[in-house]
């Protein structure tokens, strides 16, 4: 779970479903739903890199 006193930059690597900010973040980054975020995630992994190009191949 992430630590919201931490002060650091997050990580943008991973993409964590669980977390209603970082999937807010991550819907506007890549311009999808949450369905379709969700579905490529299921498939791909949460690999901010692997999504994309998961997402760029369709």
């Amino acid at each position: 779970m992430d630590n919201l006193a931490k002060r650091d930059s997050p990580d943008r690597s991973k993409i964590n479903m669980h977390e209603s900010w970082e999937v807010k973040y991550w819907i506007r980054e890549l311009g999808v739903s949450k369905e379709e975020l969700q579905r490529v995630v299921d498939k791909v992994g949460n690999s901010a890199a692997t999504v994309r190009k998961e997402l760029a191949n369709r």
